[in-house]
């Protein structure tokens, strides 16, 4: 027989079921509510749309809790629908957005865009679920591999994320349009997050949207960071004619709030960029113009751009590896760090290759007996 202690246990085991059920009962009821708040009659000539989204707000709530995170998002866009008709948009604190399925499972908390109560699934254990499920792996194969449970890895469709970014970018129109400009500027930025794993282009879309509604608040600070998201991700993507104009632009917020020693990074970045894409016009006019920043012309930064620069432009490879590999530069961005590292000079290789013999050739009279000796016989 089985010790008494191990009953307990089984009867935790049926909980989670058995709560399930109750909560999607509970749910059900909640939408027939709504439907009667709908129905007119004689004495009743208009819907109650204000009731019926009460109901169905408690609906997705109760599917959220019972982990049926379709019906879930169903309700919360029914919701959505009836605050619409109402005229009621934006919605309620409590919810800021009709979130899908996915969105429901990364916060596992409030639907609106503020971070989870609850401890969400870490970037790292996303990114990984991202890439498996590109290899076309099913989610018992994710839960194997990442040691998650089916029920939290089988919930994430990553072909549905579309669906849920685009649902975030209808409600910051929304939030715009009513003056609540903040929030949406932070519901792109979480779409953009979202997004930023599967499909680069479509969050530098959503980061550079962000920015400018930041932008049309005078909140500058918050919108220069958003364009830094934009300009990095744009170098990632190798559109450098267009980094370049980012970052510009976020340069001269920068300059606009007086964050000079981010300028001068932004400087760095600016170079480097120019210089990737064969234009050591704009990168050396980049400089010249930083000069009239306080603090810059001097400084470490200034510094190393104008070595690297007189470097680039006598194509001394020596000169331009030392700077770009310089702890200034190696501990950039990633991105950016990345162009340091594979810059070339005009008609270069790699890293100039120095004779052995020039240290110590003095006034380099060792240089021309080394030809004479390389050729010595050699027509006859």
């Amino acid at each position: 027989p089985l010790p008494s202690s191990s009953h307990p246990t089984s009867c935790s085991l049926r909980a989670p079921s058995t709560m399930a059920a109750q909560k999607i009962n509970e749910a059900h009821e909640h939408i027939a509510k709504a439907e009667k708040c709908l129905k007119t009659s004689m004495t009743k000539w208009k819907p109650d749309y204000d009731g019926a989204a009460s109901e169905m707000a408690k609906a997705a709530v109760a599917f959220k809790n019972a982990k049926q995170f379709e019906q879930a998002k169903d309700a919360y866009l029914k919701e959505a629908e009836y605050h619409t008709e109402n005229k009621a948009y934006p919605f309620p604190l409590s919810q800021k957005l009709p979130p899908s399925e996915l969105t429901v499972l990364l916060n596992q908390s409030d639907s609106n865009l503020s971070m989870g109560k609850t401890k969400e699934l870490s970037k790292d254990v996303r990114d990984k679920i991202i890439g498996l499920h590109k290899a076309g792996l099913g989610y018992r194969t994710f839960s194997k591999t990442l040691g998650e449970k089916e029920t939290t890895v089988g919930a994430i469709d990553m072909k549905r994320l579309p669906e849920a970014v685009e649902l975030i970018e209808k409600a910051s129109v929304m939030y715009v349009e009513n003056g609540t400009s903040g929030t949406a500027g932070m519901a792109l930025d979480r779409a953009g997050k979202l997004i930023e794993p599967m499909d680069l282009e479509k969050a530098v879309d959503l980061y550079q949207k962000a920015a400018s509604v930041f932008e049309n608040e005078d909140r500058l600070r918050q919108a220069a960071e958003l364009l830094g998201k934009a300009s990095r991700l744009l170098v990632r993507l190798r559109r450098l004619d267009e980094a370049a104009v980012s970052l510009q632009k976020e340069k001269n917020m920068y300059k606009e709030i007086e964050n000079y020693p981010t300028c001068f990074k932004k400087t760095i970045a600016q170079v480097l960029v120019h210089l990737h894409r064969g234009d050591f016009v704009a990168a050396d006019k980049c400089v010249r113009e930083s000069y009239s920043l306080p603090g810059f012309s001097g400084s470490e930064d200034c510094v190393a751009m104008e070595t690297l620069l007189a470097g680039y432009d006598e194509q001394d490879e020596d000169q331009v590896y030392r700077v770009c590999n310089s702890p200034l530069l190696k501990y950039m961005d990633n991105d950016y760090a990345k162009l340091a590292i594979s810059l070339k000079v005009p008609g270069g290789g790699g890293k100039k290759k120095k004779s052995p013999s020039a240290p110590q050739g003095g006034a380099g009279g060792a240089a021309p007996a080394e030809d004479e000796d390389e050729y010595e016989g050699g027509l006859c």
